[in-house]
């Protein structure tokens, strides 16, 4: 087991808030993320943010290949250190969102997994850009924010259902898996965390959306939460014919008018907009 605070002495490294540098150290809370990954030989695992190598350490030990991205030059030395008996690792050096994601894994045949600790400031960007990626991902495994985890794995009707919980149930199935105390890492973080793990799937009713469409309605839909479809919806300058076509298409749908965009299901907002596009509002 590595220790946290000594390979930090050892290369004076001082963690830096505005990277999100918080470093799980309890291995048993490791071992349980890296577990929920059902890990084989035949498995591609991208890891972003390795830090001292902990987590990898461990996915190295059941799968075939890892490549793990550390944006931080001055955690590279004790990286290598940490990852020198692993001759299945390679380590990149490079900011994650800058990374040609295709040509790192094309090449692999088996399955392309993500297991990351991913640093609060740029969660969500990083998880959509692996969502929307063209990679061939099977599972993706993050430990976020509790908060944000919430999100990506909340249903319809619930307070923390958002246009990311619909984004996350477009491309996967989302499972909270277990919460972290912030007890857990170094240095202590103000929040708590949680893992959540998304399996990819395909839903035949989206087959036919425009995508692009979809994710409009979504976003002006979430615009003003706590208002109607009608007066968040209906209301943007390019929907053609406003609150009359959303009226129609409400009714069609056999949704009430006073229906809010946290009350509509992945299905419910693909229906809505292969019948709006159908009206000449689609992009």
């Amino acid at each position: 087991m590595i220790n946290t605070n000594e390979i930090l002495k050892k290369y004076d490294i001082r963690l830096t808030k505005t990277l999100g540098q918080n470093f799980l150290t309890d291995i048993n809370i490791i071992r349980k993320i890296v577990n929920e990954g059902e890990l084989e030989p035949s498995d591609f695992v991208l890891e972003i943010g390795p830090g001292i190598g902990s987590m990898t350490c461990e996915i190295a030990k059941k799968a075939g290949r890892v490549v793990a991205v550390e944006i931080d030059k001055r955690l590279i030395p004790a990286l290598e250190e940490t990852l020198s008996d692993f001759s299945n690792v390679t380590l990149i050096n490079e900011d994650i969102m800058k990374l040609d994601l295709n040509s790192m894994t094309g090449d692999w045949k088996g399955s392309l997994k993500v297991i990351s600790n991913l640093p609060y400031y740029i969660t969500t960007p990083i998880i959509m850009m692996l969502l929307e990626s063209e990679i061939e991902w099977d599972t993706l495994i993050f430990m976020v924010q509790k908060e944000v985890a919430l999100r990506m794995a909340a249903v319809p009707g619930t307070k923390d259902y958002s246009s990311l919980s619909v984004a996350v149930r477009y491309y996967s199935e989302p499972k909270l898996c277990f919460t972290v105390s912030r007890n857990c890492f170094i240095p202590k973080p103000e929040v708590d965390s949680a893992v959540v793990k998304l399996k990819k799937r395909e839903l035949p009713y989206l087959k036919d959306v425009d995508k692009e469409f979809f994710f409009k309605i979504v976003k002006a839909s979430f615009s003003q939460r706590r208002k109607t479809l009608l007066n968040s919806l209906g209301t943007q300058p390019w929907l053609e014919g406003g609150k009359n076509t959303l009226k129609e298409t409400l009714g069609i749908l056999n949704l009430k008018e006073t229906v809010r965009a946290e009350e509509l299901s992945l299905q419910d907002f693909a229906n809505l907009a292969k019948t709006l596009a159908q009206h000449g509002s689609g992009v």
